[in-house]
């Protein structure tokens, strides 16, 4: 495989111990995360060769343009790390739980008398507060919520509540005391210890026993109505009630009372639904939904693992017990990590036979069926066409809706630095991938019909010998000339069917080959409006491209004016750094490794680089 010479350079340089390793490409962005018991091992298998590699491997070494690392204590360590730097980088080469950043957690906060919330939380953090979660059921989450408020006196301000807040008198009684909706701590009408053992009673709710919040509610009534406190005792029967029609829905799908997780995945192409069951003490209380993205849906096991990993570093409340349907390496390491985060034993379990493998059966099922919904949204998205594309077919009096559509635009001062670019809508929407960029060769000075019948050509050729996608409709920024040479450009490649139109700036006119008179477009029609986005985008993204290359060729300029920095060198450093921000981001020892400039020379190009930032900022 051809390499960089600073991935050659990086590849001497990385250590033998633990740790985490980032791929980035030629434009510094991260595209892959992996960990390593041995670094210099791992990173260095990667460039053995495409023998025994699959295609996405193959594709990923061809990306890399650079190496870092990151060194660590242990394995468990590096594994965690990787995760964590995953979740936040989300490189294009990993897999990774896509919708995390929004998912609702139970939290029960840190304080004397805690408060028990739904947060929303990136990622969670070890600030003492407890949670349960993530949730993606929000409806089954605020029913519970609803419960626990009806069943428990659980307070609902906000104050942080302690012994010195209590003295001081600060935090007077509120409506909810009165309702019997709290039992009234702020002023000390309820022992801390008392507020905590129906805290502990909440966590048992939430984790599903619910027989131990019936007993407790069944002797307070027992109590009450003993003692003749007949007003306390139907609020005890009114709780009861309510954990009975709660868990009324709860149904028992397990024999034995030890708790549970089941994970599966199920993976089609580069996206795949994560699914866990939760289950508490034989009853099945809930289900979980995570979209994700997978880069080879045939390896099951591996894209388990990191649903796994990921789902865990997200979450405190660890089960026993956790069903999966095939094995998958590192295994017992993650059952040590899972042990240690419980503070007791933890099993992934593979099952084999009876009630466990039929769980398992029914969360493969559930997947299946969530991953047919994804895959039919998509179908369905593919074959909705919006209503500007429908009205814009209706103006244009086409016999099918353009859903793609490429728009050209040319950018120059003077006839200085021509360019041009292409902007790519598919359904309406710009699709950024598809966005290109043209340096005029052919033409000399200002002509604006030349670059255009070039860069049409150039596009479409490249194309056509390619095999890939032609456009519905061609759009070109101009009017009846800009058009002509366009549609001369499809004429000579044989791709005279396909539609091309004008759109001149003063008007807002159309022009199609063939008629000297714009079209009678409404100026209010959405079509309109549409082609007016685009156009108005594809200027845009010209006038980048040209303040691009126009501030290039000053800085080419001026680095030839260091002593030392011929032609040659400054080709050499723009051709592995597209811009001046890049090479001062790269230390010396980087530039030099990839360019060979001496580097003396190359701190007097961080200094002139940075001394012509300085003073544009002012």
């Amino acid at each position: 495989m051809n390499r960089s010479p600073l991935v050659d350079e990086k590849l001497k340089q990385v250590p033998k111990a633990p740790g985490v390793y980032f791929f980035k490409d030629i434009n510094q962005k991260i595209i892959y995360i992996g960990k390593a018991k041995i670094l210099k091992n791992r990173v260095r298998s990667y460039f053995s060769g495409t023998k025994n590699k699959d295609a996405k491997t193959v594709s990923l070494v061809q990306n890399i343009a650079n190496i870092d690392w990151m060194v660590v204590r242990d394995e468990v360590e590096a594994l965690l790390t990787e995760t964590n730097l995953i979740k936040e980088h989300r490189p294009r080469y990993n897999i990774f739980m896509k919708d995390d950043k929004t998912f609702p957690y139970i939290q029960f906060t840190n304080e004397p008398y805690p408060q028990v919330l739904i947060i929303r939380s990136k990622k969670l953090i070890k600030d003492g507060h407890k949670y349960y979660g993530p949730f993606t059921d929000t409806r089954y989450l605020r029913e519970t919520l609803r419960a626990i408020h009806k069943i428990f006196p659980l307070r609902t301000c906000n104050y942080f509540i302690d012994d010195n807040v209590i003295k001081k008198g600060s935090v007077k009684l509120c409506l909810d005391y009165h309702i019997n909706r709290c039992e009234g701590p702020c002023e000390g009408l309820v022992t801390e210890e008392k507020y905590r053992n129906m805290i502990n009673g909440i966590e048992q709710f939430i984790k599903g026993r619910n027989d131990d919040v019936r007993s407790y509610l069944e002797n307070k009534m027992s109590h009450a109505s003993e003692k003749k406190q007949f007003e306390e005792a139907a609020r005890y029967r009114d709780q009861l009630q309510a954990v009975e029609h709660f868990t009324h829905r709860q149904k028992k799908i397990s024999q034995d009372f030890i708790d549970k997780d089941v994970l599966v995945i199920s993976s089609e192409n580069n996206y795949g639904v994560g699914v866990l069951m939760r289950v508490r003490n034989g009853l099945f209380i809930g289900r979980e939904k995570f979209n994700m993205q997978v880069l080879d849906s045939v390896d099951v096991a591996d894209n388990l693992k990191h649903f796994v990993i990921q789902y865990y570093t997200s979450t405190d409340d660890i089960p026993p017990v956790i069903l999966v349907e095939i094995g998958f390496s590192e295994k017992v390491k993650l059952e040590s990590w899972l042990s240690e985060r419980r503070g007791s034993r933890v099993k992934i379990m593979v099952p084999q036979r009876g009630e466990k493998v039929k769980l398992v059966q029914i969360c493969r099922r559930n997947a299946d069926l969530l991953l047919g919904d994804i895959r039919l949204k998509k179908m369905k998205r593919r074959d909705v066409v919006s209503k500007k594309l429908l009205q814009l077919q209706t103006d244009l009096n086409m016999s099918a809706a353009p859903r793609r559509i490429e728009a050209f635009d040319n950018s120059n001062i003077q006839g200085s630095h021509p360019v041009a670019s292409m902007v790519c809508f598919v359904d309406g929407k710009p699709k950024k991938k598809e966005y290109r960029k043209f340096s005029i060769k052919t033409v000399d000075g200002i002509d604006d019909f030349g670059s255009m019948t070039e860069i049409v050509t150039r596009r479409y050729s490249r194309l056509v010998k390619e095999k890939k996608q032609l456009p519905d409709l061609v759009l070109v920024d101009g009017g009846k000339g800009q058009l002509s040479a366009g549609k001369k450009a499809l004429d000579n490649l044989g791709l005279s069917y396909i539609p091309i139109i004008g759109l001149a700036k003063k008007l807002e006119d159309v022009f199609i080959p063939g008629h000297s008179e714009p079209q009678n477009i409404p100026k209010s029609s959405p079509g309109l409006f549409l082609l007016r986005e685009i156009r108005d985008e594809a200027h845009r993204f010209a006038i980048t491209f040209h303040r691009q290359k126009r501030s290039k060729a000053m800085v080419k300029s001026e680095l030839e004016e260091i002593r030392g920095m011929g032609k040659e060198r400054v080709k050499k450093l723009w051709s592995h750094y597209k811009t001046k921000e890049e090479i001062l981001k790269a230390d010396v020892d980087e530039i030099y490794a990839a360019t060979k400039i001496p580097k003396e020379i190359i701190r007097k190009i961080k200094v002139k680089l940075d001394a012509g930032i300085a003073s544009v900022l002012k």
